[in-house]
């Protein structure tokens, strides 16, 4: 069965501007859940936007794998009073219902994983028509006139005795082809309930909604780290083998300072069979050239969406985030910072990546933080 996700996004959002492009823990808002659909059993996922910004970043981004494709929806369909239906509805028959199986997956749902999709997909393969994602809540509910909607006052039940409510959370919607073509909806008639964290219930309409995600993210992935024997070294390059400043010539070229020992401390450090790798936002020909002269050939220049191809790096390696140690300094490494087995950062690196960095190193960035790094795993795997 052919099984494509859909991501609607549109340009227009009236409670955060351009929301799904904000940075969310250092990553675009929209690219969490695309990250996980990428790793789902999902074939292809289609971005379906007005924003050619975002089809521009795509393309660019995601050149390493041909599950993403990124589609301009029409004006009419991106307008404030369409409905999610509606530019399903007009999506589905661009690409002439070339599918078995649709699932809707929402930007704004930054909880997602690929096994919350996955279970989803799985329902729709015995007595369901469609799926969605729910949270099992046990609030209290009350309606306008003081009347209990879902318990007893008098009889107050404890938590772990009260069996809650199901809410959708519009995290996810999975439905057949035959479903969808006949309901002209989301969801058909014999639908399964898959269960998320009850984290994914919060939505994000406020600017207190948007902070409040954002540390219930940085703590999940920390949660989920695990400390292993190092195999891996990732580094950013600006602001770790550098200062973090360019200076520009003046015919308009710019050079930029490394720091010798920090050289020496990665050859130290493949001695002992650990791979470096560098991943860098900025797509420069100086850090080419500088990394061809370390002799590091794992380079990615112009990695807008870290997390993401640091996902796709150990899976292809067969191995896992816990043997990675990464070393950033801004908040386009924040994700990666709170994720990996073990992250360091510079001395002078920004607030928010020291507050959730494993290390904080004594040494600033270009001035002996990537040998201090080095020295620090050799000392850590000496236990294993």
């Amino acid at each position: 069965m052919k099984k494509i996700g859909f991501i609607p996004l549109r340009k227009g959002s009236k409670g955060i501007p351009n929301k799904n492009k904000l940075k969310m823990v250092g990553r675009p808002l929209f690219t969490w859940v695309l990250g996980e659909a990428i790793f789902s059993d999902l074939e292809t996922i289609y971005v379906y936007t007005d924003d050619k910004t975002i089809i521009e970043f795509i393309n660019k981004e995601y050149h390493w794998t041909n599950k993403v494709k990124a589609l301009l929806r029409s004006e009419k369909s991106a307008s404030d009073t369409a409905s999610t239906e509606f530019a399903m509805l007009e999506f589905c028959e661009t690409i002439n219902y070339d599918f078995d199986v649709f699932c809707l997956l929402q930007a704004t749902s930054p909880f997602t994983k690929r096994g919350d999709i996955n279970t989803c997909l799985k329902e729709l393969n015995g007595d369901y028509d469609s799926a969605l994602s729910v949270v099992n809540t046990h609030r209290f509910l009350w309606d306008k006139n003081g009347k209990p909607l879902n318990y007893n006052p008098k009889q107050r039940p404890r938590r772990q005795d009260f069996e809650g409510l199901l809410i959708e959370n519009g995290a996810i919607y999975t439905i057949t082809k035959a479903a969808l073509q006949k309901h002209k909806n989301r969801l058909g008639n014999k639908i399964a309930v898959v269960k998320m964290a009850e984290d994914s219930l919060l939505e994000i309409d406020t600017e207190s909604d948007w902070i409040a995600v954002e540390n219930l993210l940085i703590e999940r992935q920390k949660r989920e780290k695990k400390s292993e024997k190092i195999t891996h070294l990732v580094l950013d390059v600006d602001g770790v083998f550098t200062n973090g400043t360019i200076t520009y010539t003046q015919d308009g070229e710019h050079t930029k300072n490394f720091d010798m020992r920090d050289g020496m401390g990665l050859e130290i450090l493949r001695q002992f069979n650990i791979e470096v790798m560098i991943m860098t936002s900025e797509d420069s020909q100086l850090v080419a050239k500088r990394m061809q002269k370390l002799k590091i050939e794992q380079v990615f220049l112009g990695v807008k969406d870290k997390y993401t191809l640091l996902n796709k790096i150990v899976k292809d390696k067969n191995m896992s985030l816990s043997h990675v140690a990464y070393v950033g300094d801004d908040v386009n490494d924040l994700t990666n910072i709170c994720s990996v087995g073990w992250s360091l950062a510079p001395n002078n690196a920004t607030d928010v990546v020291k507050q959730n960095a494993d290390v904080v190193l004594s040494k600033n960035s270009g001035a002996g933080a990537i040998r201090e790094a080095c020295q620090f795993i050799m000392n850590y795997n000496k236990r294993f």
